[in-house]
């Protein structure tokens, strides 16, 4: 004790050595939690000792400094459809545009619903276009095949994106089944990127907004981050769901990993391969076609998102970038899109200024 009292506590290498221990002894006389290091992935071990037990407040308290620099101060919010609590970097005023009184005139509820019909015909716009792609790959066209197997995505994006806002039809379990073979066919984890587009929805291209980051960007650059862009959506739905999100993003993972594995590995299909291929490219494009081409030259003011005014482009593109539209009036199916915008159009033409191409 008397040397301890006697040892200048304030010297630089001291001080962190007795962090190190009182890291150490900590560790070990309370339970162990696994955290990711922010910013660089690595796995550190964090405690929830408040105090550590070496006799030197100012040590305890540049260890406490030095934990909440690696773990970041957490801030837990509402929880999404799947259970995930949401991480917010701080709160910002919600976009004017949503504050604009000639939206209160636009109706809007009566397209919520979806007939049967719909709900039938829907999965089926993929399945179409998949069948098609595989078919002339399997003929080796494989050059057509790429504007099909696009289709194939687009639509395929189109039925997730309606799954992510429970807009299908279909009972919430049903539309987890779907999410899941989406998953499975167009690779990767739908149900993380459902966590970061619910996300985006409520930050609107503000702070923390993971989505929307590549909307700032030049074109080139976006194209560019594309190949990261599925990456930083998969990280961030580990970092920030909760233990039910985190389970479900590892299990669709692992799914791609060994459908992956074994197309390349035991089947010898090249058309397998060619799709498998083809939908690795289309998760690299997304953050440029997704949302680069809907949210670029945007802002949280009035014009947050770009739409289309020509009804062959909207039917060529499967009503896909009628994104100012989908913004205001988010549990509107895409399929009713096209009425909604019409609508929109009569109050309030100018904010639909913005148009994608």
């Amino acid at each position: 004790m008397k040397l301890a009292q006697s040892v200048n506590w304030r010297r630089p290498q001291l001080r962190s050595l007795l962090i190190v221990l009182g890291s150490i002894q900590a560790a070990f006389l309370r339970f162990f939690r696994f955290r990711i290091f922010r910013g660089f992935g690595v796995i550190l071990i964090g405690s929830r000792v408040s105090a550590f037990s070496l006799p030197c407040s100012s040590t305890r308290y540049a260890a406490a400094e030095l934990r909440r620099k690696w773990t970041g101060d957490r801030q837990r919010d509402s929880k999404n459809s799947v259970g995930s609590s949401v991480i917010q970097p701080g709160p910002e005023p919600r976009p004017a545009v949503f504050h604009d009184p000639r939206l209160q005139f636009v109706e809007w509820r009566d397209l919520v619903s979806v007939r049967r019909f719909e709900v039938f015909t829907e999965p089926l716009l993929p399945a179409a276009w998949l069948a098609a792609s595989l078919v002339l790959a399997g003929f080796g066209h494989f050059v057509l095949a790429l504007g099909f197997s696009f289709f194939f995505f687009l639509t395929g994006l189109r039925v997730v994106h309606n799954a992510f806002h429970c807009s299908l039809g279909l009972s919430r379990r049903s539309t987890d089944i779907v999410l899941w073979i989406m998953s499975l066919v167009m690779l990767g984890s739908m149900h993380a990127v459902q966590f970061n587009h619910l996300r985006h929805h409520k930050l609107n291209l503000g702070q923390g907004d993971v989505e929307g980051r590549s909307a700032e960007m030049p074109a080139w650059r976006a194209l560019l981050f594309g190949p990261l862009f599925p990456i930083l959506l998969h990280v961030t739905a580990f970092r920030h769901g909760n233990k039910r999100l985190r389970k479900i993003v590892a299990a669709e993972l692992l799914l791609s990993a060994v459908w992956v594995f074994v197309v390349f590995g035991a089947l010898h299909s090249g058309v397998l391969r060619y799709h498998v291929g083809a939908m690795l490219v289309g998760q690299c494009m997304t953050a440029f076609f997704a949302v680069w081409t809907v949210h670029h030259h945007c802002d949280r003011t009035h014009h947050l998102a770009r739409t289309l005014h020509n009804r062959l482009k909207n039917w060529i593109t499967f009503n896909m970038f009628l994104h100012i539209e989908h913004h205001l009036f988010p549990r509107v199916p895409t399929c009713h899109l096209p009425e909604l915008s019409r609508r929109i159009d009569r109050v309030a033409p100018d904010l639909r200024s913005k148009i994608v191409f």
